[in-house]
């Protein structure tokens, strides 16, 4: 996990580096919510399965807090900050959301989500005006200025050997993996891997793969039948490859930049389309449009993620009674 001379020549590296130095060094000052603060976030542009352990984490947690995802809303049509759902019901669009916010929140029952593009501002009204518990922050590996009491790392196998931005697709040189408090290795259902460094480490697999039509419906057979696969993520060829493995018929494929709007799509009524929750919450509701999902699985990360939470809510507790006092 040495540093290349490409990465070493590379102006990036010296801007994110000097950054780091400068929130290592208390510089930049961090704000604190009081709450517990658990943060997702990955090293790599797109792809990397945040979403997903994002999702995972907000449904575990949310039989016993009321949780709060925090977002900047990547994109969105609005600016300030903005409920996008309150413990499940929605609030705005998509465009007013973003997204990924708006997907999480179509999915996630009595969870509330929060888009900010300053996420200090957000947090802090998602805890005095929504009463949240416990905040999820949603990207937040390179979002120091929001204080976490858990940073969770998201790995790829392939970011090992990659290179910063404009050469790679790494926002970060690798060495940050130090600065997480815990790493996720990513994808192990397509390829078993490992990392030794001196972390809490946890694997992601994939698993219960299922086709669902525009109103959630489970589509139990998919034998005989034809799509047009299409998508607009960090890494499309991913999604286009999980179909082929999982046996699911492709006569075309349509890939867009990440985050395509979708305005000028056109969809045939002669044919049947699969894309991802991402992409169809963005389109209206059509009979031959269908996309794929999955739950994931990440043994022994939530007794990590609960003990924080437990530690950092009886530390506010003490606290709280020392002021009293």
């Amino acid at each position: 996990m040495g540093v290349s001379l490409l990465d070493l020549t590379n102006p990036y590296s010296w801007a994110v580096s000097l950054r780091n130095l400068l929130y290592d060094w208390g510089v930049f000052r961090v704000c604190k919510l009081g709450v517990p603060v658990i943060s997702v976030g990955n090293l790599s542009v797109g792809g990397s399965g945040k979403s997903s352990l994002v999702r995972y984490l907000a449904q575990h947690l949310a039989d016993k807090f009321h949780v709060c995802i925090l977002s900047r809303g990547y994109k969105r049509k609005s600016k300030g900050t903005k409920i996008v759902s309150y413990r499940g019901d929605l609030m705005v669009s998509w465009k007013e959301a973003g997204d990924e916010p708006f997907m999480l929140a179509k999915v996630l029952k009595g969870v509330s989500l929060v888009v900010d593009e300053d996420r200090c501002r957000g947090g802090a009204f998602a805890v005095k005006e929504l009463g949240a518990e416990v905040i999820i922050l949603d990207d937040g590996f390179q979002h120091r200025r929001l204080y976490r009491d858990l940073d969770i790392l998201l790995l790829k196998e392939v970011d090992l050997k990659d290179h910063l931005l404009p050469f790679g697709r790494l926002r970060e040189p690798i060495s940050s993996i130090y600065r997480a408090d815990a790493l996720v290795l990513s994808y192990q259902d397509i390829k078993e891997w490992d990392v030794k460094l001196p972390k809490p480490t946890f694997r992601l697999w994939r698993k219960d793969w299922r086709i669902l039509d525009s109103q959630g419906r489970v589509l139990n057979d998919c034998r005989g039948l034809e799509f047009i696969a299409f998508s607009g993520l960090g890494d499309n060829e991913q999604f286009f490859k999980t179909l082929e493995r999982l046996g699911i018929k492709v006569v075309k494929k349509l890939s867009f930049r990440d985050h395509y709007h979708y305005k000028d799509m056109k969809l045939s009524e002669d044919h049947l389309y699969i894309t991802t929750l991402k992409d169809l919450v963005k389109l209206p509701p059509n009979k031959n449009i269908y996309y794929l999902d999955f739950s994931i699985e990440v043994p022994g990360l939530m007794e990590l993620v609960e003990s924080v939470i437990i530690r950092e809510q009886r530390a506010g507790s003490s606290a709280g009674r020392a002021t009293d006092s």
